[in-house]
């Protein structure tokens, strides 16, 4: 990364009125939270069958809650760095700012994002598999498992969104109705390769959208970035942030 793509990225950034950034994985490993892929991912020795889709939960809902259990506590010890800190500014920056996020331990918000669009749901909420209903719970642990439903007394799973699911309909339209309408769209730590949520790329650059990507290696969708900075979020966005700032 250089000085010049810094100096490029800000140039694009500074006369934007409406901006989506879209996150990823990556901003919160920065933050010691664990990935699902690599050497020490949430998936290595379990199966995605398993503890990640609704025919997992039906056959062992305790194998499924303990895994959950597991990422809630690794992410209660987590705090929100830099570019979770640079996200929430730009918020009151830019005319109309949008924050769509794969991500699901709510370290945005915890630094301050108001309105994120959970594209794959949080760890932070839990639903009734019979009657729908969703509430926030962030107690670590949870005092029994499976948490049962007040409304009637059927299990809860985590809200999140699961393999062989749906994303929310209106959190999805919502993202993608700010890709069809922004001037930029920042792209920061994803890989680019969880479809449909890696689908806003493409529909930003689309409708004429300048893009720019913050990771430290290129993602599958590095060819439509204008603009490509090389190294993690937590040390780029700072630079972009002040950058914006001087001008």
């Amino acid at each position: 990364m250089h000085d010049v793509e810094i100096s490029r990225a800000v140039e694009i950034l500074r006369p934007a009125r409406r901006v989506l950034a879209f996150t990823g994985a990556g901003v919160s490993a920065e933050s010691g939270v664990a990935t699902f892929r690599g050497a020490g991912g949430l998936w290595e020795g379990r199966s995605i069958e398993e503890v990640a889709s609704p025919e997992g939960f039906r056959a062992d809902p305790i194998k499924v809650w303990r895994f959950y259990e597991e990422r809630r506590r690794n992410v209660a010890r987590a705090r929100p760095n830099p570019a979770h800190t640079v996200l929430a500014t730009w918020q009151d920056r830019f005319e109309r700012y949008t924050l769509a996020t794969q991500n699901v331990d709510g370290l945005h918000q915890a630094a301050g994002s108001r309105d994120v669009l959970e594209l794959h749901g949080s760890l932070w909420r839990v639903r009734c598999v019979s009657c729908g209903t969703e509430r926030d719970d962030l107690l670590v642990p949870l005092p029994q498992l499976p948490p049962l439903c007040a409304v009637c007394g059927a299990m809860e799973r985590i809200a999140v969104v699961w393999f062989g699911e749906f994303l929310p309909p209106d959190v999805m339209a919502a993202a993608q109705a700010a890709a069809e309408t922004c001037d930029v769209l920042v792209v920061v730590g994803t890989s680019a390769v969880v479809y449909p949520a890696a689908g806003l790329v493409g529909i930003a650059a689309e409708a004429g959208a300048k893009v720019i990507e913050v990771n430290p290696e290129a993602s599958a969708l590095a060819h439509l970035a204008d603009v490509t900075l090389r190294a993690p979020a937590g040390e780029v966005l700072p630079l972009l942030d002040a950058g914006l700032r001087e001008g």
